[in-house]
């Protein structure tokens, strides 16, 4: 056994045993800090970021296992992935996210401003479904212009 594969073999082990183990005391000690009118904020960010940690490393090992191990372009095709995943997945998402967000706050007050909460959150929600948008016609140019102009 290598260096590499102990390294490997404890990362993973960390980050998918160890780590959701820590987020479930953490929500313990959440629960207990409530019932006993503490603050809850503490072990409650230590949890989700126990949690994050487990599913960066999940994504991360997704994105870099999709070609065999000796391929030169795995790395391009990393990224490639992990682009094409935040700009079609997480982007619409927080869209909708802002959306909702500029609903509520003009909601609240309304005022006609440029500066005006609202009006960016959805300048905010425009932005992402353009660039989201703008990625996917050049994935389609990139695509279909291959095989030559007809």
């Amino acid at each position: 056994m290598s260096v590499y594969h102990g390294l490997l073999n404890l990362t993973n082990w960390t980050g998918n045993v160890i780590m959701p183990i820590m987020a479930g005391l953490f929500l313990v000690v959440t629960v207990l800090n409530f019932s006993r009118a503490r603050e809850t904020s503490r072990p409650m960010y230590a949890a989700l970021l126990c949690l994050l940690v487990s599913g960066l490393l999940r994504a991360m090992e997704t994105f870099a296992t999709q070609r065999a191990w000796n391929d030169p372009d795995i790395y391009g095709v990393a990224i490639k992935t992990f682009v094409d995943w935040t700009a079609n997945v997480l982007l619409p998402v927080y869209a909708a996210m802002q959306v909702a967000a500029g609903a509520l706050d003009m909601m609240a007050n309304v005022r006609f401003h440029f500066s005006a909460g609202w009006l960016r959150h959805f300048a905010a929600a425009g932005l992402c479904l353009a660039v989201s948008g703008l990625l996917r016609l050049s994935e389609f140019f990139v695509i279909h212009g291959t095989s030559g102009i007809p």
